[in-house]
């Protein structure tokens, strides 16, 4: 073989060369949109889980804090909440035990508990076993932080509250009664330095 010959053999062809970077090029192409495809289906995923699990079904209002200050057992009375039931507010310096509740309990005990990071499930109705005995269920799911109690005098049939929050409803949900205990519960909203 001439020197001629050798020398174009081992020459790459310029048609070869240039098709070689356009294959990596689209190569390169090809692994983007295939990681852009996969990061599509992943947030499609978790925004499915989300909404599907309940998390979405928490509809709690803000609500204004009036405060943490402390009055006298007895006193809460005299107190103008902004919410019924309240959020916030003065409260007296105990709480009432977590759990399910028979009768109605004093609103000072109540903004105690939120503050301590209860989440309050309150109901308006005089005969509505199955429901009290649905939410009271509920409810025992969550040994600490939870409590159930008759509200005679608000508006709604239902009412979630937690420190800053409320919620109403009007019908049984489990789904968002869950979401919103499950958001709000154990969180501490004591000033700094008090207990």
């Amino acid at each position: 073989m001439s020197r001629k010959a050798k020398r174009k053999k081992q020459r790459p062809r310029p048609a070869e060369h240039g098709s070689s970077r356009q294959a990596r090029a689209r190569g390169s192409r090809n692994k983007r949109t295939a990681l852009l495809v996969w990061a599509i289906v992943i947030v499609a995923i978790v925004i499915g889980v989300y909404y599907f699990t309940g998390a979405s079904a928490n509809k709690a209002r803000n609500v204004p804090s009036l405060g943490n200050r402390h009055i006298r057992v007895g006193t809460s009375g005299a107190i103008s909440y902004n919410t019924e039931p309240p959020t916030s507010g003065p409260h007296y310096p105990t709480i009432v035990r977590w759990g399910v509740h028979r009768s109605p309990i004093d609103k000072g005990f109540q903004v105690h508990n939120l503050e301590d990071g209860g989440v309050l499930v309150q109901y308006n109705c005089s005969d509505c076993p199955e429901l009290v005995k649905k939410l009271g269920n509920l409810v025992r799911d969550y040994p600490k932080f939870v409590i159930l109690a008759p509200y005679p005098s608000m508006k709604h049939r239902i009412a979630l509250t937690a420190w800053g929050k409320i919620d109403t409803l009007e019908a049984f949900d489990e789904k968002r009664i869950t979401a919103f205990i499950d958001a709000y519960r154990g969180l501490d909203h004591h000033p700094r330095g008090r207990r």
